[in-house]
């Protein structure tokens, strides 16, 4: 057992990790706005969940647990579907804040609390693998979500000399999850986020073991 790191975990995917790692006995930080969202959970696991308020584009001067970091899960996200005609600069900032600038600085943040064979794990999207099918809409959060799988790649290069730790990212398909719904009304996607949890816990402690700096398409659609 050790400490994952989670974002983004007061509903949908990183919700249902945080509960199935809680629940496999691990210790959990859970980094999120809707803090909450978390108080009937926490009334469970007073022990072993975490729970910190911050913003990931405002992380300077936030003071974080004093705890290791075994695995760090990336998994909030902001999803935008516009047509490009009426994407805003606020669009963009929103999207790669969330989607890009917020993993990069909080990864950056986070270095010193590594252990020896940390795990990065980088929650992305089908969308943002060159070669995959495009819907209209999602530029701006397609787009974001390629950067998040080549920054993966880039940080397994940087590190991957002098350290052991292990940087790996899961390119989603559709789940079922609010941020979906709020997206994309009515759609009804193959996956609930209780159903991919146990695939993301095993992926989380096991696949640094296998690989390092991948990018790994998961979806019940192809391509």
């Amino acid at each position: 057992m050790g400490v994952v790191w989670i974002t983004g975990a007061s509903r949908g995917i990183g919700f249902a990790t945080t509960v199935k790692f809680l629940s496999e006995g691990w210790e959990v930080v859970v980094l999120t706005r809707a803090v909450e969202k978390l108080d009937a959970l926490k009334r469970d696991y007073p022990d072993r969940l975490h729970i910190c308020k911050l913003d990931l584009m405002q992380l300077d001067g936030v003071q974080l647990p004093n705890l290791p970091v075994d695995i760090l899960i990336n998994n909030a996200g902001a999803l935008v579907n516009k047509p490009l005609s009426e994407v805003s600069l606020a669009d963009l900032q929103k999207s790669y804040g969330v989607n890009v600038f917020g993993p990069y600085l909080l990864i950056q943040k986070l270095l010193p609390k590594f252990t020896e064979k940390a795990h990065v794990v980088n929650i992305s999207s089908v969308g943002g693998i060159q070669g995959s099918v495009k819907f209209a809409g999602l530029s701006v959060y397609s787009s974001a979500k390629g950067a998040i799988n080549v920054l993966t790649e880039c940080l397994q290069t940087e590190f991957e000399q002098n350290t052991q730790w292990s940087f790996n990212a899961l390119a989603l398909g559709a789940v079922q999850t609010e941020m979906l719904n709020e997206a994309f009304p009515g759609l009804q996607a193959p996956l609930q986020p209780e159903q991919l949890s146990p695939f993301i816990f095993a992926f989380a402690t096991t696949a640094h073991l296998v690989m390092r700096g991948k990018v790994l398409p998961v979806s019940m659609s192809t391509p």
